[in-house]
């Protein structure tokens, strides 16, 4: 099955649908991405306006794998506010489907991200995750580890998490 990548400059209303059914089975399949069960689509709605109006006031970017059934990943650079940091972004998000997981998506969803920021002139990213799976992808895609921080957050099912920071280096390619 093939798929292509997007970089959304908005979020139109199949596209906000798609997203939300990308977070939702996320969180349903038990990932640590700031949401508690039971996961609502209300939960899911809400994050996606809040994320488009800030893609909209430049404050971000948001890139999506698809096929034809729809979008199968996401992955956003969130720009950092802090005057002193022009050159950074916090990677946020980085969502696969169960359906197309073991396919490369993620990878190129990463890459995409990785990409579009350095094209808006960031060349420090950072992000965390409590995903052993996706420990091995920043691994594989050159991230450096920080390090791991335990009880830093909660799964969705309310057990606490460890968490593991990593960063990569843009402007070192």
């Amino acid at each position: 099955m093939s798929h292509s990548i997007r970089r959304l400059t908005t979020i139109d209303a199949r596209d906000h649908a798609g997203l939300c059914d990308v977070l939702t089975d996320c969180v349903e399949g038990g990932a640590s991405v700031s949401f508690m069960l039971p996961m609502t689509r209300a939960k899911a709605d809400a994050f996606w306006k809040n994320a488009a109006a800030s893609l909209a006031r430049g404050e971000r970017t948001l890139v999506v794998a698809e096929d034809s059934a729809g979008i199968l990943g996401t992955a956003q650079a969130i720009w950092a506010g802090a005057e002193n940091q022009p050159h950074r972004a916090d990677v946020a998000k980085m969502l696969v489907h169960r359906r197309a997981r073991r396919r490369g998506i993620g990878a190129a969803v990463l890459a995409a991200v990785e990409r579009a920021a350095f094209d808006a002139g960031k060349t420090l990213l950072v992000l965390d995750t409590a995903s052993p799976e996706a420990e091995r992808l920043y691994e594989r895609a050159g991230w450096s580890r920080v390090g791991t921080v335990p009880k830093y957050a909660l799964m969705p099912d309310g057990a606490f998490c460890s968490t593991v920071f990593f960063y990569k280096d843009l402007a070192v390619r």
